[in-house]
């Protein structure tokens, strides 16, 4: 029998420490350290010192590889950060704010796969059985052939998927309430996620059944233990958005079966979670146009192609340093990019504070924003505003010089269906050939050449 020992774990992080502390040294959360019993040595070392295994196989590069079978799950929006759809045999981890929306949408998937006759089990370890079927009779899904459960105990439901046919999908709400009688740890804690994880991802790759977890969000947004559900999965998922604003975007941040950066556009409403098949259209509907501070980025999200506004706001500062705020962008970035307009281009903004925000609750990740924001800060602190028929997209160096990006003929090909007549660009992505005629590129090498373009638009 392995001796018991303990150690104190951080429940933010993951990370192990021989003693207790108020304030973890890895990630630097407070009062995140717990006490778990653990025991100690390792079956792997044991297995060794024992001189017993088996011998491993071996294949070449060039053997033949069979693709996983996908199957669709009736939401378009969803198999498309997935990949294709479900993957036989897979794990996936799906994180959000409490109230986002986590559980509508997995329950409305449920629902539409369960409808085409295959078998879906839903344990929920939070919720009632009613309070879950109050939620289908108000997304009308109620008559859907979902199995509902409610259990937290690991063995039960292991030897219950494990007693009939197994189910195509097995939903998991959530990981966080699972417990193991054979792990001496509370519910919830680092030990018992780790533990419960690893029998669900174990038995969906015995039986074939694709198992979703829901996974709580620590205050940082970050799905609590990262380091140690994450990398054990085999795909995750984050569902994103701003309270206020009734988008939602699916972002796939791990995908062994597909690309990751990839995201899902829905719109939160009174009968649930509606896909949005054109979200660039969605998010320039409420487009203030003709105000000053403002710009449209052409944008991509994996391999989808999105244009969103910009606002920027700069207004005098009466404080001895002057603030900046962001939303939905790096702040790094934006302090990056007023450097190079301070000290390249003789824009002055050093007493000034300045405010940013992506419109739509959307968080963007790709450098090719630097061009967009350049353009909603110069309009803000002229008060004039960008032409309303342009898009920008474009990446900024530390020198000044606007770099090409990705995606170039994605880009304008959305723009031009949305009506845009003129895109600001790189230099380097005017040259060529472009299968989108009928947009009118300006080209720019240093972003001192957007301060002279955007003065001589304005004067337009």
């Amino acid at each position: 029998m392995a001796k018991i020992s303990k150690a104190y774990v951080c429940q933010a992080c993951g990370a192990v420490t021989a003693r207790w502390s108020g304030k973890c040294a890895s990630c630097g959360e407070w009062n995140s350290i717990i006490e778990e019993q653990t025991p100690s040595g390792s079956r792997a070392l044991i297995a060794i010192k024992g001189g017993k295994g088996r011998l491993a196989t071996f294949e070449t590069l060039a053997a033949a590889t069979i693709d996983s079978p996908r199957l669709p799950t009736g939401m378009a929006e969803l198999d498309r950060v997935l990949g294709g759809g479900l993957v036989a045999g897979s794990a996936v981890l799906v994180g959000g704010d409490p109230g986002i929306g986590k559980s509508t949408l997995l329950l409305q998937a449920a629902a539409k796969l369960a409808e085409t006759g295959a078998r879906v089990v839903y344990l929920s370890g939070e919720e009632a059985p009613a309070q879950v079927r109050m939620r289908a009779m108000r997304l009308g899904l109620a008559h859907a052939p979902v199995a509902l459960g409610t259990e937290t105990n690991l063995a039960n439901i292991v030897a219950t998927l494990g007693s009939t046919v197994p189910p195509v999908l097995v939903i998991i709400d959530s990981v966080q309430t699972l417990w193991s009688e054979s792990v001496e740890a509370a519910p919830g804690t680092i030990t018992q996620l780790r533990g419960c994880a690893s029998a669900l991802i174990s038995h969906a790759k015995g039986s074939g059944s694709t198992v979703v977890l829901v996974g709580h969000v620590t205050k940082d947004g970050q799905i609590a233990g990262p380091k140690v559900i994450e990398h054990m999965v085999d795909t995750v998922l984050y569902f994103e958005g701003l309270s206020g604003h009734q988008f939602r975007v699916l972002r796939a941040v791990k995908n062994r079966f597909g690309p990751t950066d990839e995201i899902g556009v829905f719109e939160m409403r009174h009968d649930g979670l509606r896909e949005v098949d054109n979200p660039s259209a969605l998010f320039l509907s409420d487009r203030d146009r003709g105000a000053p501070g403002t710009a449209v980025f052409a944008g991509m999200e994996g391999t989808r192609p999105i244009l969103v506004e910009i606002q920027a706001l700069v207004a005098p500062s009466l404080l001895g340093t002057p603030r900046r705020a962001v939303v939905g962008w790096d702040p790094n970035r934006l302090a990056m990019l007023l450097a190079v307009l301070e000290a390249r281009c003789g824009v002055r903004l050093g007493s000034h504070d300045v405010y940013l925000n992506v419109a739509g609750g959307l968080r963007l990740q790709e450098p090719a924003a630097d061009l967009a924001a350049a353009a909603a800060l110069i309009s803000s602190l002229t008060g004039k505003p960008s032409p309303e028929d342009i898009v920008y997209f474009g990446e900024v160096s530390l020198t000044g010089a606007v770099r090409a990006v990705g995606h170039r003929d994605q880009r304008l090909k959305e723009a031009a269906k949305l009506g845009f007549a003129r895109a600001v660009v790189p230099a380097a992505a005017a040259e060529g050939n472009r299968n989108t005629k009928d947009l009118e590129l300006l080209p720019l090498t240093q972003l001192d050449d957007l301060v002279a373009l955007f003065g001589a638009l304005l004067v337009e």
